[in-house]
């Protein structure tokens, strides 16, 4: 385990921290139980063509960070292609230590790059002026060492977003802020068009599956001060399955959801990234994914994406404009 510690150096023009991380999420001097082997349905096309070329080309140059090419999404050609990317803030240390995630773990001591709203921005203007970027996903680590969690930073770099590319929607999926309505204010007051936060699994699996200092009940009241704040902001959480949970707690983890207003449900496979992580329990078919999306609707969600292959961001632009039309007259 020791061999997995290393140090590193975060710098930026005003100053620099030396911290430790553990690359893999939380160091473990053993592995999991293997996993079964994936089936058949867990696969995605190799992303591809001139346009996909061009755009990463171009994500290289902006020295944009996204999730889509960290975290090797397997839809990141899909979603490229329809006008959506998801873009990491707040560096690439994570303050806590899921079980399900490979970001690397460690104390950033609060470093933080100043410069960042502003390059994102301009950015994001430049992707919608030459490819008709029309959505983009903000997510971050987890930043348990700064005052806010980062609160104030996603806000800026939202409001950024919206001086320079107006007619680009902005959805927000954040770390919990330790339980602080105020730094959920803070984010939702910047003019997000949605609030996502991830309830991750059902709650007997929480203790196991999420660090101690994320809680099934704390996400909960977080989505719900959101909805209480700006009713009219949608929100959204997301479930991954086969982790062992059972038909009942799905649908009492649904349940739980709409009971804090959350508007929109997505459901994917887990999948692990390491045999480091929690070992997959059960590789859900394609036929129960469709089974629980219908659950979804009949709890009351107005848009419900649920696949193998779906992630929290996944064509988050048409889930969006699904949202919005099941309102519509």
């Amino acid at each position: 385990m020791k061999g997995d510690i290393r140090r590193v150096e975060l710098g930026d023009a005003q100053r620099a921290r030396i911290v430790k991380i553990a690359p893999r999420g939380m160091a473990r001097p053993s592995s999991e139980p293997i996993s079964a082997p994936k089936p058949p349905w867990i696969r995605a096309p190799l992303p591809s063509g001139p346009v996909y070329g061009e755009l990463r080309q171009l994500v290289a140059r902006l020295r944009l960070h996204t999730v889509c090419q960290e975290a090797l999404c397997p839809n990141i050609g899909e979603c490229w292609g329809h006008g959506t990317m998801t873009l990491m803030l707040l560096g690439s240390i994570c303050t806590r230590a899921c079980r399900f995630c490979a970001v690397a773990t460690g104390n950033p001591r609060g470093w933080l790059d100043p410069d960042e709203p502003r390059h994102v921005a301009e950015a994001i203007e430049v992707l919608a002026r030459r490819f008709g970027l029309k959505y983009v996903v903000l997510t971050s680590v987890n930043r348990d060492d700064l005052p806010d969690g980062g609160a104030s930073h996603f806000a800026e770099t939202v409001r950024r977003i919206k001086a320079l590319a107006p007619e680009v929607k902005v959805e927000v999926l954040t770390p919990d802020f330790r339980g602080d309505h105020r730094a959920v204010e803070i984010v939702l007051a910047a003019g997000v068009d949605v609030f996502a936060h991830n309830l991750e699994t059902v709650r007997r699996l929480t203790p196991r599956v999420r660090d101690p200092r994320a809680g099934y009940d704390q996400t909960l009241r977080v989505l719900e001060h959101a909805k209480c704040f700006r009713p009219q902001v949608l929100t959204k959480s997301s479930l991954m399955l086969g982790l062992g949970e059972t038909d009942e707690e799905i649908r009492q983890a649904m349940r739980d959801l709409r009971a804090v207003g959350v508007d929109i449900l997505t459901l994917g496979q887990y999948l692990r990234p390491t045999r480091y992580h929690l070992p997959v329990a059960r590789y859900v078919t394609p036929e129960d994914f469709a089974r629980y999306q219908q659950w979804g609707y009949d709890e009351g969600f107005r848009e419900v994406f649920s696949g193998p292959l779906v992630r929290s961001s996944y064509r988050a632009e048409r889930v969006f404009s699904e949202a919005q039309r099941s309102v519509s007259p």
